[in-house]
């Protein structure tokens, strides 16, 4: 057996694992952000009309406006964002791929730049970048991993982000207008509701990204909360003033 699988094995059964969550996919950022949206713009909706006076049907009106207008334009926003950015990643790789076939040997003197930079020394560095460039697909790619920072054919995917950010921003909307929907119309159970909520997404997103639970439920808390407090302060003193 070869010592190098030999010691791979011995580390498994120590525990050892290479096993990551997929942060590639373009899914996270855009679920996470358009719940967060949907939850603290809807509750800072229903918050600044229900401290304005609204009446309950103005707040339903309100909060189901500002669901559909919001999920519409966080989905179609992140589906340009992500579409736009895969298209420039796309053009670079192009400029790149021409720089290739036009000058391969200052490529291949880049390239060898590269493996020195990892820290062999510079034969070893020449030959690591005479075999790669043999197979000038496996050049490319490593030339945009490493001068653009990614990988060309690992891209997010515009119309998961799209399709993530609209859904997580309707379902987040929703929960603070679910007492008016189901015929309990009180402002308090709206906002226990979305402080609940946020809460609990802060903590989620805790467990995914490793931090502390606790803190990412309490940080997500004040911060959705200062929104809907000014909001509400906002609301009452419009609402106070005589028309």
């Amino acid at each position: 057996m070869h010592r190098d699988t030999a010691v791979q094995e011995a580390a498994l059964r120590s525990g050892w694992s290479h096993r990551h969550r997929d942060v590639s996919g373009g899914w996270l950022r855009p679920t996470v952000f358009g719940a967060v949206d949907g939850l603290v713009t809807n509750a800072s909706l229903i918050a600044g009309v229900g401290g304005g006076g609204g009446t309950t049907h103005a707040i339903v009106l309100t909060g189901l406006a500002g669901l559909v207008a919001g999920a519409f334009s966080m989905g179609t926003g992140e589906y340009i964002s992500v579409t736009n950015q895969n298209e420039l990643v796309h053009a670079e790789v192009a400029v790149e791929r021409r720089m290739h076939e036009q000058f391969p040997e200052a490529e291949r003197a880049e390239l060898a730049e590269t493996f020195r930079g990892y820290g062999a020394d510079p034969q070893v560095a020449a030959q690591m970048a005479e075999a790669v460039s043999r197979d000038p697909v496996m050049a490319l790619r490593l030339h945009t991993r490493d001068e653009l920072g990614l990988d060309p054919d690992d891209l997010p995917s515009a119309l998961l982000a799209g399709l993530a950010s609209l859904s997580a921003f309707s379902v987040g909307a929703l929960l603070p207008l679910l007492p008016y929907l189901v015929g309990f119309p009180n402002l308090v159970a709206a906002l226990a509701i979305a402080a609940v909520a946020l809460v609990v997404g802060g903590m989620v997103v805790g467990r995914l990204t490793g931090r502390p639970l606790l803190r990412a439920g309490v940080r997500q808390l004040l911060l959705g909360g200062v929104a809907v407090a000014v909001t509400f302060v906002v609301g009452h003193l419009i609402g106070a003033v005589p028309s």
